[in-house]
C-alpha cells in the first residue's frame, strides 16, 4: 500500500498496462476498453449493443458479503435504476448460514420481515468482465419511509464520513487484504470438511517470485480484472503461509475503497472457482500465519489539505491534530475490537510473533504494534493491524474514523512511539476473545455515543448469536482430544 500524491498508474503509448494485457482477449462484442467508470448512459449503450444483459444490484449485509439481484439489464435502466429494487429486510438480521435470527430489532417474524428499498449509487456502477455480459452496482439500504437503513453497514460508515466532513475532513484509505489459495475447489474443500486441502504452494513464498509465478494465472485475472472494475491494482506477493498471497491497490475515499474491497473479495473468489481452486480470506485458517486485513487510514482536508502531517515535527512529522487522531485510536481500541474482529476465529490471530498485534501500542514503522506510522507528508497515514481478512472494511473504517474524531475533539495526547518488541512488553492488549469484545462494545459510552444505540445493540446481538453458535459446537479439537483419552 502505497500513499502518493500523483497517480501511480503508468501508460504505454497512453495505454494503460492492463488494457494492453486484455486488448486480444476478447471478454465482449464492443469496442475495447470495458473499464470504468461506466456511466448509465453508456449502459444503455452497451445493453442496446447486446454487450451487457445483466446488471447486479448489491449491498453488504453484516458479515461484510455482498447480497445481491441479478437483475435482467432493460428492466434495469427501465425500473430499478430510477426507483430501486426490494429485498427483505431480514438480510440483516440472519447468521453467517442464513438462518433467521430473533432478537434483532430492525427485522424479525414479529415485524413480519418486511422490505426494504436497494436504491443504487450510480458513482459505483462498473463493468464485472469475470462475468460475461454484466455489469455491477452498489445499493444503499432504505426503510418505507425513504431514509437510510441506520445499521446497515455502508450507512454506519456514512454517519461517521458526514461528521468528519462536518469538521472540514475527508478519509482517505486503503485495505490490505491477504488469502490462501488451495488446489481444491469449493466444493472439494466443502466435502472435505475443509480438512487436508492442498495449498497452493507447499512453502513460504514471502516475496518469492517463483512461489508468485506458480499461482500467476490466478493471480493475473484477478488483477486484470479488478482493473477492468476500475480498481487501481498496484501489485501483487506471495505471503508467509502456504499458498498465502496478497495484492494490494491504491487508496481512495473511504466508502470507494470500502465498495472496492467487498466487490474485491466476491470477485476473487469466483475468479477462483473458474480456474477450479478455491481461496480463503478467513483470519486464521490453521496454526501458522493467519490472513490480515491492513487499513491505512488518514484524513485530508476537504480542500485536500494535509491535516495530520506537519513537517516541523521533525521526529515523526505529525500536527496536533495527528497526534490526537492517533490517540484516538489508542483509547478506543479495545471497545472497537469487534469492528475489527467481528468472529470467533478472528481472535485466533493474535499470537506474540506472527505479525499480528497484540499490544495496543503505536509505532513508527514498528510491525510489532497495533498501529504502524509510515509515510511522509501527503503519504502519512496510520496503518491499523488488528483486523483479519474476514474484517467487514465499512463497519471497521467507521470506527477508526470515530475513534479519530474523538482524538481529534477531545484533543487526547499522545503517548511517545514505541520501538521495540511490543510482544514483550507489558501494557494493554487486544481483547483475546470475541465474548471480551462484545462486553466491551455493550458497555461502552463512546461506542453509543458515536454509532446510536440502535448499532451498538444490533451489533452486540450479532456478536452473541455467534457465540451461542460456537458454544453450541462440538468441534474437531474436542473429539481428538476426547474421543479415547479422556
Amino acid at each position: 500500500m502505497v500513499f502518493m500524491e500523483s497517480d501511480t498508474e503508468c501508460a504505454i503509448n497512453g495505454i494503460p498496462p492492463h488494457h494492453a494485457l486484455r486488448k486480444d482477449r476478447g471478454r465482449h462484442k464492443g469496442d475495447w476498453p470495458m473499464t470504468a467508470p461506466l456511466t448509465l448512459e453508456r449502459l444503455r449503450e452497451d445493453i442496446a449493443a447486446g454487450d451487457i444483459d445483466t446488471v447486479v444490484v448489491a449491498f453488504t449485509d453484516m458479515q461484510g458479503r455482498l447480497q445481491a439481484k441479478f437483475i435482467h439489464a432493460p428492466f434495469f435502466l427501465e425500473e430499478v435504476a430510477p426507483h430501486g429494487a426490494e429485498g427483505c429486510n431480514y438480510l440483516l438480521a440472519v447468521d453467517v448460514d442464513m438462518n433467521t435470527v430473533q432478537g434483532y430489532e430492525v427485522s424479525s417474524w414479529d415485524t413480519g420481515y418486511g422490505d426494504m428499498l436497494m436504491r443504487p449509487d450510480m458513482s459505483t456502477l462498473r463493468y464485472t468482465t469475470w462475468r460475461p455480459g454484466s455489469a455491477l452496482v452498489i445499493a444503499d439500504l432504505l426503510d418505507h419511509h425513504g431514509h437510510g437503513v441506520s445499521v446497515s453497514p455502508r450507512q454506519v460508515l456514512q454517519r461517521q464520513l458526514d461528521r468528519l466532513r462536518d469538521m472540514g475532513m475527508v478519509a482517505l484509505c486503503g485495505t490490505e487484504l491477504e488469502f490462501i489459495v488451495f488446489e481444491d475447489t469449493y466444493e472439494q474443500a466443502w466435502d472435505r470438511h475443509y480438512i487436508g486441502l492442498t495449498p497452493s504452494n507447499r512453502y513460504n513464498v514471502d516475496y518469492s517470485m517463483l512461489g508468485s509465478t506458480r499461482v500467476e494465472p490466478l493471480l493475473r485475472d484477478i488483477r486484470v480484472a479488478m482493473a477492468d472494475a476500475g480498481m487501481t491494482v498496484e501489485s501483487a506477493k506471495g505471503e508467509c503461509n502456504f499458498g498465502q498471497h496478497e495484492i494490494a491497490f491504491r487508496y481512495q475515499e473511504a466508502q470507494a475503497t470500502c465498495d472496492n474491497h467487498v466487490i474485491y473479495k466476491t470477485g476473487a473468489k469466483e475468479i477462483a472457482h473458474k480456474h477450479g481452486k478455491s481461496l480463503t480470506f478467513m483470519a486464521k485458517y490453521n496454526e501458522r500465519e493467519g490472513n490480515s486485513c491492513h487499513i491505512h487510514l488518514s484524513f485530508r482536508g476537504t480542500d485536500g489539505a494535509l491535516v495530520l502531517a506537519d513537517d516541523a515535527d521533525a521526529e515523526q512529522g505529525l500536527s496536533d491534530i495527528g497526534r490526537a487522531f492517533i490517540a484516538g485510536q489508542l483509547a478506543h481500541m479495545r471497545e472497537l475490537a469487534m469492528l475489527y474482529a467481528p468472529n470467533i476465529n478472528s481472535y485466533k490471530r493474535y499470537q506474540a510473533g506472527t505479525f499480528a498485534p497484540t499490544a495496543i501500542k503505536w509505532g513508527r514503522d514498528n510491525r510489532t504494534c497495533s498501529y504502524r506510522l509510515v509515510g511522509h507528508g501527503p503519504s502519512l497515514r496510520v496503518e491499523n493491524r488488528v483486523p483479519g481478512g474476514d474484517v467487514n472494511p465499512y463497519l471497521a473504517i467507521a470506527g477508526m474514523i470515530a475513534a479519530g474524531i474523538d482524538g481529534i475533539q477531545r484533543r487526547l495526547p499522545l503517548e511517545p512511539a514505541f520501538a521495540g518488541n511490543a510482544y514483550a512488553i507489558d501494557t494493554d492488549r487486544v481483547p483475546t476473545t470475541l465474548t471480551e469484545a462484545r462486553s466491551l462494545w455493550l458497555g461502552s459510552d463512546f461506542v453509543r455515543e458515536a454509532f446510536g444505540a440502535d448499532v451498538q445493540r444490533h451489533y452486540g446481538h450479532m456478536a452473541e448469536v455467534e457465540i451461542d453458535a460456537f458454544n453450541r459446537a462440538v468441534t474437531d479439537w474436542e473429539r481428538f482430544r476426547s474421543f479415547e483419552r479422556m
